[in-house]
């Protein structure tokens, strides 16, 4: 493979070959070392590292000190439409799904809270907090919130898809609106999310109204970047 006549940087060019090799490997295979690849390429060993660095750094490998470059699982990727709900997705894509509850507060509504809840600024709301798992990996920390006046519905929530349990209770919820970002993890969402406090994660809030078009729920994602991609469907 002649590597010398492209404007792109050598060792990107190999990163791209072989991205477009790792559908090949399984998650946990390891990927030839530096050496083979440099002789496979015509490079030499520093940029065959080079091109293994920029694998590791966009999520698709990690580099395992004394045993070499492992392929991790490919990130999941989650359609983000009106009616969709994460769990039911999943599920119907043969990925198992959890979601533990963190636990429950009672507090004043914040600003924003009040404004998309269409609430009076200080009236109470309830906040659940809930850590979502895909195939036993942490993957999301979520903040769900509502008016205080559905606490009395929401008392029987313990566990599982927030929206699935809601529409068990005559509330069936659809997506008013998502706004995407992205910044580094706090000390506990790193700690929770099993990642290192130096990567980034994806962050979602959203407005979901229930069947009378009212405003019923404001929720709070943060989501392993390497691990989840979102897919807006428009």
């Amino acid at each position: 493979m002649n590597m010398s006549r492209q404007a792109e940087p050598v060792y990107l060019q190999i990163a791209a070959a072989l991205k477009a090799e790792l559908i090949h490997y399984a998650a946990g295979d390891m990927l030839p070392g530096e050496l083979p690849l440099a002789k496979r390429f015509g490079v030499n060993r520093h940029t065959a590292r080079r091109a293994l660095d920029v694998l590791a750094q966009e999520g698709y490998v990690v580099r395992v000190q004394g045993k070499g470059t492992q392929v991790l699982e490919a990130p999941l990727r989650y359609p983000m439409v009106e009616h969709s709900a994460n769990s039911d997705w999943f599920g119907a894509t043969g990925h198992s799904t959890k979601a533990k509850l963190l636990g429950v507060v009672r507090r004043d509504a914040e600003q924003v809270e009040a404004q998309h809840l269409g609430l009076e600024t200080g009236t109470e709301v309830v906040e659940y907090r809930t850590l979502r798992l895909i195939q036993e990996s942490p993957i999301s920390v979520i903040r769900h919130v509502f008016a205080l006046e559905h606490a009395e519905l929401l008392a029987g929530y313990k566990q599982g898809s927030m929206r699935r349990y809601l529409r068990g209770q005559g509330q069936v919820l659809t997506r008013a609106f998502s706004l995407i970002g992205a910044r580094m993890p706090t000390m506990q969402e790193s700690s929770r999310l099993l990642m290192p406090e130096n990567r980034p994660v994806l962050t979602v809030q959203t407005l979901s109204k229930n069947q009378d078009g009212r405003a019923f729920e404001l929720a709070w994602s943060v989501s392993r970047a390497d691990r989840f991609q979102y897919h807006v469907v428009v």
